[in-house]
């Protein structure tokens, strides 16, 4: 699985940090998603799904 995000697109919601917080992140500076783990283990799929589907902007994209 890899994750695309487009920063551009995020509004800051944070939503996908609650899902799935040892992959995104929020950054400090100007609230705007942040990716820490752009292919992460099939384990996190769950809540990755959940964070791509909960994202107000759609600023978050799973590639298989």
């Amino acid at each position: 699985m890899k994750i695309n995000v487009d920063r551009e697109r995020c509004v800051g919601a944070g939503q996908c940090v609650l899902a799935a917080a040892d992959v995104f992140e929020q950054n400090h500076e100007d609230g705007l998603v942040e990716l820490l783990q752009p292919e992460p283990p099939e384990n996190l799929r769950a809540s990755v799904s959940e964070a791509e589907l909960i994202c107000p902007s759609g600023a978050i994209e799973i590639q298989s």
